[in-house]
């Protein structure tokens, strides 16, 4: 009886130990899946870096190229002539100013970008990025759509206000401003999938 007892006792303390060990074969080191985890999260930072870089040129771009969008209708005279800038227009103003601003937040984003780059598991400065990325996106929205609503004016007019499509003369004008806004417009989609990056990148798994 205390044989078969001690041998039952035996068996029950070795399947409970086996239970105990059972799960640890299986687990992951918490090191090995931080290690991971900071990988993933710096592969994200790196591309983040490349599609900031891209969205600051292409918003400087679109300021320099509606900056400097003018032309001169040539008459025979000097003293009549037809003449389109940009400043002319309030809208292309406001889209001047706003893509200058953008193309400055985005320089001055870089470095905070880099930081995440060596610090992939820090939360502070990709969630400072996040917000203010939000802030900027609607600033280039809000620039590129009203901008794209006068460019379209200027090629197709309007015959109920009777706005004439200015573009039949003022080709090479309207074509600057038409590349100026087509720029923004593809900072703004890169702008969007930063967001969506970063938002991916402050998953805690």
């Amino acid at each position: 009886m205390e044989k078969s007892e001690s041998t039952k006792i035996e068996i029950a303390e070795t399947s409970k130990e086996r239970k105990g060990k059972a799960p640890l074969l299986g687990a992951v080191p918490p090191v090995a899946a931080e290690h991971v985890r900071g990988r993933y999260k710096r592969g994200i930072s790196i591309f983040d870096l490349i599609l900031r870089i891209s969205a600051m040129s292409l918003a400087l771009a679109a300021t320099v190229i509606m900056g400097t969008a003018e032309q001169t209708l040539p008459f025979f005279t000097q003293f009549f002539q037809f003449q389109a800038s940009y400043d002319d227009l309030p809208t292309f103003a406001f889209f001047v100013v706003a893509m200058a601003i953008v193309s400055g937040y985005l320089v001055l984003s870089i470095p905070f970008s880099i930081v995440c780059i060596a610090r992939p598991l820090a939360v502070g400065p990709r969630l400072l990025l996040i917000i203010l990325d939000t802030m900027i996106v609607t600033l280039t929205t809000a620039a590129a759509g009203s901008s794209a609503a006068i460019v379209y004016l200027a090629h197709n007019g309007n015959s109920d206000a009777n706005w004439l499509a200015i573009c039949q003369q003022f080709t090479d004008f309207c074509q600057t401003t038409s590349e100026a806004v087509v720029a923004a417009f593809i900072a703004v989609a890169l702008l969007v999938f930063m967001i969506v990056l970063s938002a991916f990148a402050l998953r805690k798994h």
